[in-house]
C-alpha cells in the first residue's frame, strides 16, 4: 500500500512571506495560505517559512505562529519552520511549541533548525537579551537540550530531568539540520540527523559539503542519512518574467548589502532590470534555475543527483505571488512521476 508520502514529489517550498509593495502584512499572510495550498494541490511534500527579523519587507518573524496558521487552513502538506534560529529561543519553549503544534496536525510538523540569527547584529542583540558571548557557540548543547525534551529524555542526575514540555504526544516533529556552511551538514552528520544545505547561499560549495554528509554520516537521531538541497528558482515562458525574477534577487541582496529592508516597488525593479548596471553584471546562474519549466527541471534534477539529496526545496522570491504559484504549478508539473 502506498503513503501518503509516496505520492507527494520530493519538492518542497522555502517561503520567505513577502510583502508585495503596497500590501499589508494581512495581506501578505493571507497570500502565503494561498500558496501554501496551490503547492498541496501541485503534489509538493512540504511547505516551510522561515525566521527573519527587523525587515518591513517579510511577514516571517513568528514562523510558530505562521505554521500553527497554516497547518489549520491545509490538509496534508506538511508545514514547518526553515528554520527556527535555535540561539534566539530557548530549547525548552522550542520543545514546547511545536509538541503544540504536533497536537494540531499529527505527523505534518517539520522542524528545521538554524544557527545563524537571522537578522542584523543589533537586532540579534535583542533577541537574545544583550547576551555578550556567541550564543552560536552553545549550539550543540541546545539542540541536545531539544531533543531530550522533545523524547529522547535526560539522564537521572540531570537537573532537568523532572521537567515535561508539555503538551505531551506521541511523536516528534521531523527535525533538520539548517546550513549554508561547512558547519551544518558537518553537524547533522556526526549527529545521525538530516540535513538541508542553502545552495541558493553558497552554491559554491553546495555539491560537495552535502556529498561528504552522506560519506561521514553516523547513525544518531536517524538510522540513514537524508539531505535537501535548497535552489533558487522560477519557471516561466516569459522571458522578460525570468530576467525580472533574476533582477529582483540581485537587487533583493543590494538592498540588504545597503541596509534597505523595505518591500521593492515593481517599477524600481523593472528600471533595475533594464539599467546597465544589472546588464553589464556577471551572471550568477549557478546560484539559480530559470526559464522554461522543462529547463528549470533539467537543472533542478542534476543538482539533486549530483548532491546525492533526497529532495529539493525551491526558493522562489518575487514581487508576483500569482507568477511564483505558476512556476511552482509549472514545477511540479514538469517534475518526473
Amino acid at each position: 500500500m502506498s503513503t501518503a508520502l509516496d505520492q507527494t514529489l520530493p519538492l518542497a517550498v522555502l517561503d520567505f512571506v513577502g510583502i508585495e509593495y503596497g500590501e499589508s502584512a494581512t495581506d501578505s499572510i493571507t497570500g502565503a495560505v494561498g500558496l501554501a495550498r496551490a503547492v498541496e494541490a501541485a503534489g509538493y511534500r512540504r511547505y516551510w517559512v522561515s525566521e527573519h527579523h527587523n525587515m518591513s519587507s517579510l511577514a516571517c518573524s513568528a514562523p510558530e505562529i505562521l505554521i500553527a496558521h497554516l497547518l489549520t487552513l491545509t490538509e496534508s502538506i506538511r508545514v514547518g519552520a526553515a528554520g527556527i534560529m535555535l540561539p534566539n529561543h530557548t530549547a525548552f519553549k522550542v520543545a514546547e511549541t511545536f509538541r503544540t503544534l504536533l497536537a494540531i496536525a499529527p505527523g505534518r510538523v517539520d522542524l528545521g533548525l538554524g544557527r545563524a540569527p537571522g537578522t542584523d547584529p543589533l537586532t540579534a542583540h535583542v533577541l537574545r537579551r544583550g547576551t555578550t558571548t556567541d550564543p552560536g557557540a552553545d549550539f550543540p548543547k541546545q539542540v541536545a537540550e531539544l531533543l531530550a525534551f522533545l523524547g529522547d529524555g535526560f539522564p537521572d542526575s540531570h537537573p532537568y530531568q523532572r521537567l515535561v514540555a508539555a503538551p505531551v504526544v506521541a511523536e516528534r516533529p521531523d527535525l533538520f539540520l539548517l546550513g549554508s556552511s561547512n558547519y551544518g551538514p558537518q553537524f547533522a552528520a556526526i549527529n545521525g540527523m538530516r540535513a538541508v544545505f542553502a545552495h541558493h547561499m553558497s552554491p559554491e560549495i553546495a555539491i560537495e559539503v552535502l556529498r561528504d554528509y552522506r560519506e561521514q554520516f553516523r547513525p544518531g537521531v536517524e538510522d540513514e542519512p537524508w539531505s535537501a538541497i535548497s535552489v533558487l528558482a522560477f519557471a516561466s515562458d516569459n522571458s522578460d518574467e525570468v530576467t525580472r525574477f533574476e533582477a529582483g534577487w540581485a537587487l533583493t541582496m543590494l538592498n540588504l548589502r545597503r541596509g534597505i529592508r523595505t518591500p521593492l516597488r515593481p517599477e524600481e525593479v523593472d528600471a533595475f532590470a533594464t539599467s546597465p548596471e544589472f546588464r553589464n553584471s556577471p551572471r550568477d546562474l549557478d546560484r539559480m534555475a530559470i526559464g522554461p519549466a522543462e529547463q528549470v527541471v533539467a537543472r533542478l534534477r542534476e543538482l539533486q543527483r549530483a548532491s546525492e539529496a533526497d529532495e529539493v526545496v525551491i526558493v522562489t522570491p518575487g514581487l508576483d505571488r500569482a507568477a511564483r504559484i505558476a512556476s511552482f504549478e509549472a514545477i511540479a508539473a514538469a517534475w518526473p512521476r
